[in-house]
Protein backbone atom coordinates (compact mmCIF):
# COMPACT_ATOMS: atom_id res chain seq x y z
CA UNK A 1 0.00 0.00 0.00
CA UNK A 2 1.56 3.42 -1.01
CA UNK A 3 2.05 5.56 1.75
CA UNK A 4 0.49 9.59 1.95
CA UNK A 5 3.26 11.61 1.09
CA UNK A 6 2.82 13.81 3.82
CA UNK A 7 3.64 10.76 6.38
CA UNK A 8 6.64 11.46 8.76
CA UNK A 9 7.90 8.34 9.22
CA UNK A 10 10.21 8.16 5.93
CA UNK A 11 13.78 7.56 5.65
CA UNK A 12 16.03 10.95 5.23
CA UNK A 13 17.27 10.86 1.83
CA UNK A 14 21.31 10.55 1.61
CA UNK A 15 23.70 12.57 0.43
CA UNK A 16 24.81 12.90 -2.85
CA UNK A 17 28.45 11.51 -3.42
CA UNK A 18 30.03 14.48 -5.07
CA UNK A 19 28.49 16.78 -2.27
CA UNK A 20 25.55 18.62 -4.73
CA UNK A 21 22.72 20.32 -3.28
CA UNK A 22 19.56 17.79 -2.25
CA UNK A 23 16.54 18.71 -3.70
CA UNK A 24 14.86 19.81 -0.11
CA UNK A 25 18.20 22.53 0.16
CA UNK A 26 17.47 24.11 -2.92
CA UNK A 27 13.75 24.77 -2.67
CA UNK A 28 14.62 26.66 0.65
CA UNK A 29 17.41 28.54 -0.94
CA UNK A 30 15.03 29.47 -3.30
CA UNK A 31 12.45 30.36 -1.79
CA UNK A 32 14.25 32.65 0.66
CA UNK A 33 15.59 34.40 -2.46
CA UNK A 34 12.05 35.29 -3.42
CA UNK A 35 11.20 36.01 -0.03
CA UNK A 36 8.70 33.64 0.70
CA UNK A 37 7.30 32.07 3.92
CA UNK A 38 7.22 28.42 4.45
CA UNK A 39 3.38 29.34 5.53
CA UNK A 40 2.66 31.37 1.66
CA UNK A 41 4.20 28.73 -0.75
CA UNK A 42 2.72 25.65 1.50
CA UNK A 43 -0.49 27.27 1.06
CA UNK A 44 -0.20 27.91 -2.60
CA UNK A 45 1.04 24.01 -3.19
CA UNK A 46 -1.84 23.05 -1.06
CA UNK A 47 0.61 20.98 1.16
CA UNK A 48 1.15 21.69 5.12
CA UNK A 49 3.40 24.14 6.46
CA UNK A 50 4.90 20.96 8.86
CA UNK A 51 5.44 18.65 5.22
CA UNK A 52 6.99 21.76 3.53
CA UNK A 53 9.54 22.01 6.45
CA UNK A 54 10.23 18.39 6.16
CA UNK A 55 10.78 18.72 2.40
CA UNK A 56 13.35 21.13 2.75
CA UNK A 57 15.09 19.23 5.46
CA UNK A 58 15.05 16.29 3.09
CA UNK A 59 13.63 14.14 6.20
CA UNK A 60 10.24 13.26 3.20
CA UNK A 61 9.48 12.32 0.58
CA UNK A 62 8.53 14.43 -2.49
CA UNK A 63 6.67 12.71 -5.17
CA UNK A 64 7.08 14.57 -8.84
CA UNK A 65 3.34 15.81 -8.52
CA UNK A 66 4.56 17.89 -5.31
CA UNK A 67 8.23 19.02 -6.80
CA UNK A 68 5.70 20.37 -9.77
CA UNK A 69 3.04 22.23 -7.35
CA UNK A 70 6.05 23.70 -5.25
CA UNK A 71 8.48 24.78 -8.70
CA UNK A 72 4.78 26.38 -9.97
CA UNK A 73 4.93 28.29 -6.65
CA UNK A 74 8.72 29.51 -7.06
CA UNK A 75 8.36 29.93 -10.85
CA UNK A 76 11.01 27.93 -11.85
CA UNK A 77 10.51 24.69 -14.20
CA UNK A 78 11.36 21.73 -12.45
CA UNK A 79 14.40 21.32 -14.65
CA UNK A 80 16.02 24.20 -12.44
CA UNK A 81 16.23 21.02 -9.88
CA UNK A 82 18.82 19.19 -12.36
CA UNK A 83 22.42 19.33 -11.22
CA UNK A 84 24.90 20.27 -13.90
CA UNK A 85 27.82 17.22 -13.55
CA UNK A 86 30.56 18.45 -15.71
CA UNK A 87 30.59 21.54 -17.88
CA UNK A 88 30.23 20.04 -21.35
CA UNK A 89 32.78 21.33 -24.02
CA UNK A 90 31.21 24.61 -25.42
CA UNK A 91 31.51 23.39 -29.27
CA UNK A 92 29.18 20.32 -28.57
CA UNK A 93 26.89 21.51 -25.27
CA UNK A 94 23.49 21.96 -27.55
CA UNK A 95 24.31 18.45 -29.57
CA UNK A 96 25.87 16.08 -27.59
CA UNK A 97 25.56 14.87 -23.75
CA UNK A 98 28.47 13.10 -22.83
CA UNK A 99 27.97 10.47 -20.58
CA UNK A 100 30.00 12.08 -17.66
CA UNK A 101 28.06 15.25 -17.78
CA UNK A 102 24.74 14.61 -17.43
CA UNK A 103 22.38 16.86 -15.16
CA UNK A 104 20.93 14.07 -12.41
CA UNK A 105 18.06 14.44 -9.87
CA UNK A 106 17.34 12.83 -6.94
CA UNK A 107 14.01 12.71 -5.39
CA UNK A 108 14.16 13.11 -2.23
CA UNK A 109 13.06 9.66 -0.39
CA UNK A 110 11.70 8.57 -3.19
CA UNK A 111 13.97 5.87 -4.37
CA UNK A 112 14.36 7.50 -8.28
CA UNK A 113 17.09 9.28 -9.94
CA UNK A 114 16.34 11.03 -12.78
CA UNK A 115 19.59 11.96 -15.71
CA UNK A 116 18.53 14.44 -18.82
CA UNK A 117 20.10 12.70 -22.04
CA UNK A 118 18.74 15.65 -24.10
CA UNK A 119 21.66 18.83 -24.07
CA UNK A 120 19.01 21.19 -23.06
CA UNK A 121 15.16 21.73 -22.91
CA UNK A 122 14.86 24.27 -25.84
CA UNK A 123 13.92 21.53 -28.81
CA UNK A 124 9.77 19.61 -28.58
CA UNK A 125 11.55 16.53 -26.76
CA UNK A 126 13.02 15.56 -23.80
CA UNK A 127 15.06 12.41 -23.58
CA UNK A 128 15.14 11.11 -19.84
CA UNK A 129 16.99 7.64 -17.92
CA UNK A 130 15.09 6.92 -14.93
CA UNK A 131 16.74 4.45 -12.45
CA UNK A 132 14.03 3.23 -9.93
CA UNK A 133 15.16 1.98 -6.70
CA UNK A 134 13.33 -1.68 -5.61
CA UNK A 135 9.89 -0.74 -3.98
CA UNK A 136 10.14 2.79 -5.16
CA UNK A 137 6.54 4.86 -6.09
CA UNK A 138 7.04 7.96 -7.98
CA UNK A 139 2.97 8.29 -7.01
CA UNK A 140 0.09 9.70 -9.33
CA UNK A 141 0.30 13.11 -11.27
CA UNK A 142 -0.56 14.41 -14.78
CA UNK A 143 0.94 17.26 -16.94
CA UNK A 144 0.34 18.71 -20.48
CA UNK A 145 1.91 16.31 -23.36
CA UNK A 146 2.69 12.88 -24.33
CA UNK A 147 5.31 10.17 -23.48
CA UNK A 148 6.50 6.81 -24.41
CA UNK A 149 9.02 4.63 -23.10
CA UNK A 150 11.32 1.49 -22.92
CA UNK A 151 12.56 -0.63 -20.07
CA UNK A 152 16.06 -1.50 -20.28
CA UNK A 153 16.00 -3.18 -17.69
CA UNK A 154 14.25 -4.75 -14.46
CA UNK A 155 10.21 -4.72 -13.74
CA UNK A 156 8.16 -1.81 -14.04
CA UNK A 157 4.40 -1.64 -12.66
CA UNK A 158 2.65 1.60 -14.38
CA UNK A 159 -0.46 3.05 -14.04
CA UNK A 160 -2.32 4.88 -16.69
CA UNK A 161 -5.71 6.15 -16.10
CA UNK A 162 -6.31 3.33 -13.01
CA UNK A 163 -4.88 0.68 -15.83
CA UNK A 164 -2.47 -1.11 -14.06
CA UNK A 165 0.72 -2.78 -16.28
CA UNK A 166 3.37 -4.80 -16.04
CA UNK A 167 6.54 -4.96 -17.92
CA UNK A 168 9.79 -6.18 -18.09
CA UNK A 169 12.68 -5.97 -20.08
CA UNK A 170 12.87 -5.02 -23.64
CA UNK A 171 8.46 -3.93 -23.33
CA UNK A 172 7.79 0.09 -24.42
CA UNK A 173 4.60 1.85 -24.16
CA UNK A 174 3.24 5.17 -24.75
CA UNK A 175 0.48 7.36 -23.56
CA UNK A 176 -1.06 10.85 -22.96
CA UNK A 177 0.50 12.72 -20.32
CA UNK A 178 -2.86 14.61 -19.41
CA UNK A 179 -3.81 10.97 -18.28
CA UNK A 180 -3.10 10.38 -14.30
CA UNK A 181 0.06 8.41 -14.29
CA UNK A 182 2.37 6.64 -12.07
CA UNK A 183 5.19 4.15 -12.04
CA UNK A 184 6.42 1.80 -9.32
CA UNK A 185 9.40 -1.11 -9.40
CA UNK A 186 7.98 -4.03 -7.57
CA UNK A 187 11.21 -5.73 -8.17
CA UNK A 188 14.51 -6.45 -6.06
CA UNK A 189 16.82 -5.12 -8.40
CA UNK A 190 16.75 -1.37 -9.97
CA UNK A 191 14.58 -0.74 -12.74
CA UNK A 192 15.80 1.55 -15.61
CA UNK A 193 13.82 3.03 -18.18
CA UNK A 194 14.09 5.16 -21.47
CA UNK A 195 11.33 8.37 -21.07
CA UNK A 196 10.38 10.47 -23.91
CA UNK A 197 8.28 13.47 -23.18
CA UNK A 198 7.36 16.46 -25.61
CA UNK A 199 6.71 18.88 -24.94
CA UNK A 200 9.51 18.61 -22.38
CA UNK A 201 7.90 18.34 -18.72
CA UNK A 202 11.00 19.05 -16.63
Amino acid sequence: MQKNPQQSDVATASETDDGEWEIGEQIRELRKIKGFTLQHVANEAGISIGYLSQIERNQSKLPIGVLKRISDVLGVHMNWFFQPAHESHPGERDVIVRARGRRRMSFTGLGIVEELLSPNLAGPLELLLSTIAPGADSGEYSHEGAEAGFVISGTLDLWVSGQHYRLEEGDSFSFKSTDTHRCANPGHAPTRVLWVITPPHY
